[in-house]
């Protein structure tokens, strides 16, 4: 049926053309009626959009077969498709990849894939530029809150690493990005309404298609707004823990004197679906001669009792300044031990990416700072200068 447009109700053009990449349908369905399509057709070619860029990774609206031509053309005029601009791409050693993106002047936020993650990799996205809440043991906590990411800035993370994976179009099988957890930078509970609208697109069938038992979510402990994270969508729920008593977690992870562990874990109780085949994930980070000790691994055993729960370990991963080292793996695996006899299946998280900065609570970004690519530029410079 061809599309017939009202060029009468187009807007006022905009400064710059918008990029519909990682939108959601409702927001797409928004765009295609601000360009004078019914509502009908505009949902129709929401669709279709979603599913050229989503599922295919369509960079151009002109391999867009089953869009009128008319239409794609004023589309091309309008808006693009691109991603926002990497500022920085590392690699590490054992295949971890970092990015640094650009959304905007001074917005720039960090995003990991972890290749041998989940049921392939795993992607672990930011939510914000900066942090509000201040964990003394992150480095993100080190940076003030810049801004909370849009839901499409949240799904083009996704985009950029199947971008560089090469793993377009979506597919069923032989993924290389199987998993997406919110453990950037941020706090998520703290741009909910964000999280929730790029979860729906990420898990959409006819998109991108990661399931939601395949998205975990991470909060350091915003209890109010847990149950509703998992009634807006049905993803996994993950708790940065650290600390099994309040006087101890007040210190490392200061929410917690705003919600203690009584009123996070009645959040938690409240959390809909949790079972055994639905547990939450504790994460634990092991500070050497703060939180590692035998008591303290019998205290989380209690703490966790009748929670469907596992715990995942994670060695402290320095960076520049901190005040902590790393527990001893002897230490981590009596620790670890305690908590298996006791039920709890508890991993210990092999580091990855430290040679880059990209393992767990070393994210932090560049906005502040000279970017990582100025630095090496610099840092060649002067070896040639010395030469």
């Amino acid at each position: 049926m061809p599309t017939t447009l009202d060029l009468s109700r187009r807007p006022a053009p905009q400064p710059g053309p918008r990029t519909l990449a990682g939108l959601s349908i409702p927001a797409l369905k928004a765009e295609m009626e601000s360009l004078g399509l019914d509502p009908k057709q505009a949902g129709m070619r929401a669709r279709q959009l979603r599913r050229w860029v989503h599922h295919f990774g369509a960079r151009e609206f002109s391999v867009m077969s089953d869009i009128a031509k008319d239409l794609r053309a004023v589309l091309a005029d309008k808006y693009v498709l691109d991603r926002p601009e990497i500022a920085d791409h590392q690699v590490s050693k054992d295949g971890t990849r970092k990015w640094l993106t650009r959304f905007g002047p001074g917005i720039e936020g960090e995003s990991v894939y972890i290749p041998d993650v989940g049921k392939a990799g795993a992607l672990c996205v930011s939510s914000q530029v900066g942090c509000t809440l201040n964990c003394t043991f992150c480095h993100t906590g080190t940076q003030a809150l810049v801004r909370n990411l849009t839901a499409a800035e949240i799904v083009q993370q996704v985009l950029i690493t199947r971008d560089a994976l090469e793993e377009w179009p979506s597919a069923e099988e032989g993924r290389l990005l199987t998993n997406i957890v919110f453990m950037g930078m941020g706090e998520p509970l703290y741009n909910l309404d964000n999280v929730a609208e790029a979860i729906d697109t990420i898990s959409d069938g006819d998109g991108i298609a990661i399931g939601r038992r395949r998205i975990t979510v991470s909060t350091a402990g915003v209890a109010p707004k847990i149950p509703e994270l998992g009634q807006r969508t049905n993803a996994m729920l993950a708790i940065s823990l650290h600390a099994a008593n309040d006087d101890l977690r007040n210190e490392l992870v200061p929410i917690n004197r705003k919600y203690n562990l009584a009123e996070l874990f009645d959040a938690i109780a409240a959390y809909p679906g949790l079972g055994n085949s639905r547990r939450v994930t504790f994460e634990y980070v092991m500070l050497k001669g703060v939180n590692d000790t035998v008591a303290e691994a019998h205290n989380l055993v209690r703490l966790l009792k009748g929670v469907p729960a596992k715990i995942n370990l994670i060695p402290f991963n320095p960076w520049p300044g901190s005040p902590y080292e790393c527990s001893s793996w002897e230490t981590i695996e009596a620790f670890a031990e305690i908590l298996n006899r006791s039920g709890y299946a508890s991993p210990i998280r092999t580091p990855r990416g430290r040679d880059i900065l990209a393992a767990c609570g070393q994210l932090r970004s560049e906005s502040v700072k000279k970017s990582a690519a100025e630095k090496r530029r610099e840092a060649l410079a002067g070896g040639e200068a010395g030469a």
